[in-house]
């Protein structure tokens, strides 16, 4: 299994409280003989603004020695995971959960918006601290 991000947890905590229930850890996505993990599967199962939706959500902590590396890395694996929904027709959105901070400081500029935007990465945004949703962006 692959390791957990820094902030898995505090997204975790922040599904569960906003009401979506915990399928899964550690998703397993299979195509071809090949298999790979997405961190998070959830389930609103209330009446609520995403009501029986599931999702995917792979967390990013992007702390490493570079962000446009981060970025790279996130975002290809994202669309690798996006493209294997489409082709096996898995009844789930998937998400690119970040914090706040992260938001905030990186995800602002003009080449990461330009990126994100291109690539239609869907983001969750949580504040680590408190272990809240802050914002959805579809």
């Amino acid at each position: 299994m692959p390791t957990k991000d820094i902030y898995h947890n505090a997204v975790r905590f922040a599904l569960v409280k906003d009401g979506w229930e915990i399928l899964t850890e550690d998703y397993s996505l299979e195509y071809g003989g090949d298999r790979l993990y997405v961190d998070i599967a959830a389930e609103k199962p209330i009446v609520a603004e995403k009501q029986g939706q599931k999702i995917l959500v792979e967390v990013k902590s992007f702390l490493g020695r570079s962000f446009i590396k981060d970025l790279e890395q996130a975002v290809g694996q994202y669309v690798v995971y996006r493209d294997i929904l489409l082709e096996t027709a898995l009844d789930f959105e998937l998400y690119l959960a970040i914090t706040q901070g992260t938001y905030k400081s990186y995800f602002q500029r003009q080449l990461t918006q330009m990126i994100i935007n291109r690539n239609q990465v869907k983001l969750l945004i949580v504040d680590a601290e408190s272990e809240v949703i802050v914002q959805w962006i579809d």
